[in-house]
């Protein structure tokens, strides 16, 4: 490993069946008032969100709703929720849901006490917090972002068609999150399949990057081996808890910062997929699914030795006889076939874009500089092009 770094991670886990438990041990240090973020209701139907609910009245704690989060939560929302926290004076901010939940609960956290104006501050000039924030805690009941143990958090402003990701430092991370395979198995098959991606997604975009011997490489393989056969099982059996659990366990460990350490990173399949999302609202993993091919064979010849590594590592393609181009191409086939049977979405018009999008499209595409190539407006148009 060549690069210098520091790495903490304060986010407390309790992972597995009963790993509610671990919420009523952490409720006891926050303040009574609660502001108790969800999306549409789904915790309602599969019980949930009445653990939750007897949980903070158990401790004691007031509680003030915070219903109606989407996927891909909007600016306007983020307002709404710093109006509610605000109000009800909120000491924490309990997040019941999947990766956008958890990822407004941490942009309302930083915004109850700014005074500024908090979509340029954050996710314009990307500023770190200057302010008291809020302390975040996550009940995970959808898989894929990582968010439960991370400090990003993707807003989408309608109004300037921009859909924006800022990583805040670990003064933003969740304080504890709470992991239970169980509450994943009501996800529909779409969503479960979105996310699955989602987690690829994140692991390959920190592997993608340097050239030198480098220990999270390693570990970025092995995820994505057992990414990839826990998917297989969760497909045909959604209720499996092992597959759940693994596919779970995995997202974490994607994007919690461990495997980014000595790495560059190249983001550009989310800065991609996130202005996709800009102009149609599509489901986050989908869009990521639908760029990913065309964005891989762009990039495979500036990036040969890597890609015939993962073709060899993760796809287990025989390199015999065959050039390290050959052997980086057969990965990607590989790669394109599992996708298509695990049934994601493999191009942007299924997800609603149009020709007629490609501009905005485009301008929407912010360029990230830590992969092999650094792309330019007319990489972006050529990539997005293969993508309908």
């Amino acid at each position: 490993m060549i690069g210098n770094f520091t790495y903490c991670n304060p986010t407390k886990l309790y992972f597995g069946r009963d790993a509610l438990e671990g919420l009523k041990a952490e409720l006891p240090k926050y303040g009574k008032n609660v502001l108790l973020v969800y999306g549409g209701g789904s915790i309602k139907k599969n019980g949930v969100y009445e653990k939750v609910v007897a949980a903070l009245k158990e401790s004691g704690k007031e509680i003030c709703e915070d219903g109606g989060v989407t996927p891909n939560p909007s600016y306007e929302k983020l307002c709404d929720g710093i109006a509610r926290a605000r109000a009800a004076k909120a000491d924490l901010i309990l997040a019941v849901g999947g990766g956008s939940v958890c990822d407004y609960a941490k942009a309302v956290s930083v915004s109850v006490h700014c005074g500024e104006d908090v979509w340029e501050k954050y996710f314009i000039r990307f500023e770190e917090p200057d302010c008291a924030i809020v302390p975040v805690g996550c009940v995970l009941t959808m898989v894929g972002t990582g968010s439960e143990m991370n400090g990003g958090s993707v807003i989408t402003n309608h109004a300037q068609k921009l859909k924006i990701g800022h990583v805040f430092g670990e003064n933003v991370f969740p304080k504890f999150s709470v992991l239970d395979p169980e509450f994943t198995f009501t996800v529909p098959k779409y969503q479960m399949i979105s996310g699955i991606y989602d987690i690829m997604s994140h692991i390959l975009e920190q592997y993608f990057s340097g050239t030198d011997d480098n220990t999270s490489d390693y570990i970025a393989e092995g995820l994505l081996r057992s990414l990839i056969h826990s998917a297989g099982i969760a497909a045909e059996n959604p209720l499996d808890y092992e597959a759940r659990s693994n596919i779970m366990w995995t997202a974490t460990w994607a994007l919690n910062t461990l495997i980014a350490k000595g790495k560059t990173t190249d983001w550009m399949v989310h800065m991609l997929g996130q202005a996709v999302a800009a102009h149609t609202d599509a489901t986050h993993g989908m869009t990521l699914s639908a760029v990913s091919m065309p964005y891989y064979r762009f990039l495979l010849p500036y990036g040969t030795a890597k890609f015939a590594r993962y073709a060899v590592n993760v796809w287990n393609v025989d390199p015999a006889g065959k050039t390290q181009t050959e052997t980086a191409q057969e990965g990607l086939r590989r790669m394109e076939a599992w996708m298509k049977e695990l049934g994601l979405v493999m191009n942007i018009t299924e997800l609603g874009a149009t020709r007629e999008m490609l501009d905005g499209i485009v301008k929407s595409t912010l360029i990230m500089d830590g992969g092999y190539k650094v792309l330019d407006e007319k990489d972006i148009r050529a990539i997005l092009s293969e993508s309908f």
